[in-house]
C-alpha cells in the first residue's frame, strides 16, 4: 500500500517556520537596539516602528529587549512613554568620577520643583501661595535652565499667567517612569520628611499628566513668557539661586 502524499494532510505546520520567525524577531530587536544606541533622545514606540516595520510588535520587542538588558551594565528603561538606554543604577557610582560635577540645588529651588511636580500645571503665583513666601524669578530660571521644568501654556484666568510643568529630563534624572510614580504620603513619612502629626486626611495630589490641561491655552510662537519684574527675595532663597 502506497504511503499517502504529505500534501494530503494539508500544509506543513512543523517547526520549519519557527527558525525563520525567530530570525526576523532577532533582526527587529537589533534594529531597535541600534536606534536606541544612536539616538541622543529617548524614542517613542511610534518612532521606532517607522524604522522596524508596520508588522513588528514593537511593545513586545521592547519588553524583550528590556529583559535582555536587565542584568547588564546598561539597562533599557521607559521614561514618560519614551524608551532609552541608560547606565544601570547600581553602577552609577563607578562612573561618577567621569561626570561633570554639578552644584546642588538650593532649598528654595527644590521646594519649588516639588510644588511644580505635584501640582502641575501650576503658575508662579500658585507656587508662592503653596510655599507661603514670595519667590524670586531666578528660582524658576534655575529649574528652566536645568531642564527640569518647562513653560506649558497660559492659564485661562485674568492676566493669562504662564503655567509650569516637569519635563522628560525630570523623570529621567529621578528615575521615574511616569508622574504617578512620584513618592506618596507613606514614602514621605518613611523617609522622615513628614512628621507623625500630619492630618490623617492629608492627600498628596496626583499631577496632571497630559500635554495640555483643560484650563490651559497653548503658548504662541514668540511668546515672551514671564516678565522680568524683580520681586523681593524670600528669606530661604540661597545666593546661588538668584538670577
Amino acid at each position: 500500500m502506497a504511503e499517502p502524499d504529505r500534501d494530503d494532510f494539508g500544509p506543513d505546520t512543523g517547526t520549519e517556520a519557527e527558525p525563520e520567525l525567530h530570525e526576523v524577531r532577532q533582526r527587529q530587536k537589533r534594529v531597535i537596539e541600534a536606534l536606541l544606541f544612536a539616538s541622543a533622545e529617548p524614542l517613542s514606540p511610534g518612532t521606532i516602528g517607522e524604522f522596524v516595520g508596520e508588522d513588528a510588535r514593537i511593545d513586545d520587542l521592547l519588553a524583550e529587549l528590556a529583559q535582555d538588558y536587565a542584568g547588564r551594565g546598561v539597562n533599557l528603561v521607559v521614561r514618560g512613554g519614551l524608551w532609552a538606554l541608560r547606565t544601570a543604577e547600581d553602577l552609577a557610582h563607578v562612573l561618577r568620577r567621569e561626570q561633570t560635577e554639578r552644584k546642588p540645588l538650593g532649598r528654595a529651588v527644590l521646594e519649588t520643583l516639588a510644588v511644580v511636580a505635584y501640582h502641575q500645571p501650576v503658575t508662579r503665583a500658585e507656587i508662592e501661595d503653596i510655599r507661603g513666601v514670595a519667590m524670586n524669578k531666578g528660582v524658576l530660571d534655575v529649574l528652566l535652565e536645568a531642564g527640569f521644568i518647562r513653560m506649558r501654556g497660559r492659564r485661562r484666568t485674568p492676566g493669562r499667567p504662564i503655567t509650569y510643568g516637569t519635563t522628560l529630563s525630570f523623570l529621567d534624572h529621578f528615575g521615574l517612569e511616569q508622574l504617578r510614580d512620584l513618592p506618596g504620603l507613606d514614602e514621605f513619612k518613611g523617609a522622615g520628611l513628614l512628621s507623625g502629626q500630619v492630618p490623617a486626611d492629608l492627600q498628596i495630589p496626583i499631577p496632571f499628566d497630559g500635554e495640555l490641561h483643560p484650563d490651559e491655552d497653548p503658548l504662541e510662537d514668540g511668546d515672551p513668557g514671564e516678565d522680568d519684574t524683580d520681586v523681593e527675595l524670600d528669606d530661604d532663597t540661597d545666593p546661588e539661586d538668584r538670577a
